[in-house]
């Protein structure tokens, strides 16, 4: 049992454009984070990880970085970011920083002198194709709606851009290209940030033919089977990690769309010297797709999401680290998506979710505001809508596929990721306490009655039931460190687990459901005397029967030793 830090942490994400705003602007900045540290330490967290804060034009909200050794003019300066990092440090919290290289902005100066002719030192870059027969180089469709080839006249040719036109890829078949990242990058770890988070970095080499891709339906190819766990991004992250990960203690997880148990054990096993961890989305993404991928009002199954749940639980066991999360920037709130929203069952399954994930095998993320129960959002109009994504979906699906107006703002009150980045909601005064001024994006209406004031003073508050969930992980080491079994992998109400560590056991069950239902208890635990070491109901009944009732959204950890 490899005992390592970054297992044992629990990650924050702080989404800086909503978090705190500290001049009035609207926008929240880095004196914001700094002001809410406390906030932070209180609640027990270990690590904050920050989305990017560089230079940006902010097509994509700072994903689309112009310059990655400034700050965002919208966020402070470099000064200001010292300043977090110090604050950060003094109290015990790590920071990683967002590590966005599979592409950089159209603004980036190595692009604007990658288009200025064929023999620019910087025109390999970027991934540069000739048209064919008129037309773009190939048939592929950008995930941010459209062709994923934009023509720039003045060599006659086309640029590659996964993401929006202003996002052209980066050639990482370049060596140049590669030790110019590996030099930044060593310049931030030098500068003492504690590790990387890494966007979509499984994008990160393409394969080199360009071959046009399946249309499924739509109205683009599908360049995922071509650009996803490229044939040398294992060879460039193991370079990475030579050059530059492995002469720090650091903690780094790379975004990995599309990732299965035997890529993810090449990403992140103990063996692969590339990362500590990788993100993957089955249990978020796959559960709900549908006619137009994630653009659907599906509900997801409960045994779906324990056999996938499951599937990474033991297949990572003993080989490589699983990352929890139920949200993040680009995904709805857990309670809306996981739990149920209502008035009723918010709180309690709010807590129930955050039960499930934290007594789980691996490293917990919190999305902001999570802790606090905070729900999507339902604005009336798409112009209230900020995210690029969505707008564009919103017009392609609409316009050219024919989806109602109305049934596209349903999917996007589901999916669309606006839900994760309305301001944090710290009190009931205006604008929830984010701003004194107009925010970039509406607040939640419903910040009267969920902000952070009402509920870090109130015991049965979801923050306070959150911060003992981070204060069990850190005084049992079978949270941790224990394996994972399932129980009851068919059962359409309750997902139930065990983890267990030389002669303990611990007993987690889940009431996913509003209905009353009944957990029997396994065998091997029947008589045996367990201690309750948290449930989000005041429980009255014996938690040593054989049979225990289980009330709407109930979850127990129960302790057998």
């Amino acid at each position: 049992m490899d005992k390592l830090w970054w297992k044992e942490c629990v990650v924050y994400q702080i989404y800086p454009r909503s978090f705190k705003d500290s001049n009035g602007d609207g926008i929240g900045d880095i004196k914001g984070i700094i002001s809410k540290l406390d906030y932070l330490t209180d609640l027990g967290i270990d690590v904050i990880w920050l989305s990017p804060v560089y230079q940006s034009p902010n097509e994509d909200n700072g994903y689309d970085i112009s310059d990655y050794q400034e700050i965002m003019d919208d966020f402070g300066t470099m000064d200001d970011f010292d300043m977090l990092l110090t604050e950060a440090h003094k109290r015990g919290l790590k920071i990683i920083m967002d590590l966005v290289v599979n592409h950089t902005s159209d603004e980036h100066k190595w692009f604007i002198e990658s288009k200025k002719s064929l023999d620019n030192p910087f025109r390999d870059y970027y991934i540069w194709r000739k048209g064919k027969n008129g037309e773009m180089p190939n048939n592929w469709g950008s995930w941010f709606g459209g062709n994923a080839w934009e023509y720039d006249s003045t060599t006659d040719m086309y640029y590659l851009h996964i993401f929006a036109k202003k996002q052209p890829d980066l050639n990482w078949d370049n060596p140049k290209v590669r030790n110019d990242i590996y030099d930044m990058m060593t310049w931030w770890l030098d500068k003492g940030i504690d590790g990387f988070r890494m966007d979509v970095i499984s994008l990160i080499s393409k394969k080199p033919d360009f071959p046009d891709g399946e249309t499924h339906g739509g109205l683009y190819g599908d360049l995922a089977p071509f650009c996803i766990h490229g044939p040398n991004v294992h060879n460039y992250l193991r370079e990475m990690n030579q050059k530059v990960l492995s002469h720090y203690n650091i903690m780094t997880v790379g975004e990995a769309t599309g990732v299965t148990i035997d890529e993810a054990i090449k990403y992140a096993g103990y063996e692969s010297k590339e990362l500590n961890m990788v993100f993957q989305f089955e249990h978020l993404e796959n559960l709900i797709s549908g006619e137009y991928g994630k653009w659907s009002d599906k509900h997801f199954s409960l045994v779906d999401l324990k056999k996938v749940m499951n599937k990474w639980q033991k297949g990572l066991e003993g080989k490589a680290w699983n990352c929890l999360f139920w949200s993040n920037h680009d995904q709805p709130m857990a309670v809306s998506r996981f739990g149920n929203d209502s008035e009723k069952y918010r709180e309690i399954s709010a807590k129930m979710l955050g039960t499930c994930m934290h007594m789980l095998k691996g490293t917990p993320y919190i999305y902001q505001g999570e802790e606090l129960g905070m729900t999507n959002v339902k604005f009336d109009s798409l112009d209230d809508y900020r995210d690029l994504e969505t707008i564009n979906k919103y017009h392609e699906l609409v316009n050219q596929r024919g989806v109602k107006p109305e049934k596209m703002m349903e999917y996007i009150y589901h999916v669309g990721r606006d839900n994760a980045r309305t301001p944090m909601q710290w009190d009931d005064s205006e604008n929830a306490g984010f701003s004194l001024g107009t925010p970039w994006i509406k607040v939640n209406e419903n910040y009267k009655i969920i902000n952070a004031k009402m509920q870090v003073n109130n015991p049965d508050s979801v923050y306070s039931y959150y911060k003992k969930l981070i204060e069990l992980r850190k005084k049992y080491e079978i949270i941790v460190y224990g394996d994972y079994e399932l129980l009851l992998p068919d059962d359409k109400n309750i997902y139930a687990y065990l983890r267990m560590l030389g002669s303990q056991i611990l007993l987690i069950i889940c009431n996913f459901s509003e209905d009353e239902t009944e957990f029997i208890m396994p065998n091997n635990l029947i008589g045996k005397k367990g201690e309750l070491l948290i449930s989000n109901y005041k429980n009255d009944t014996d938690i040593d029967k054989m049979r225990l009732k289980l009330r709407p959204y109930e979850s127990r950890v129960i302790l057998f030793q």
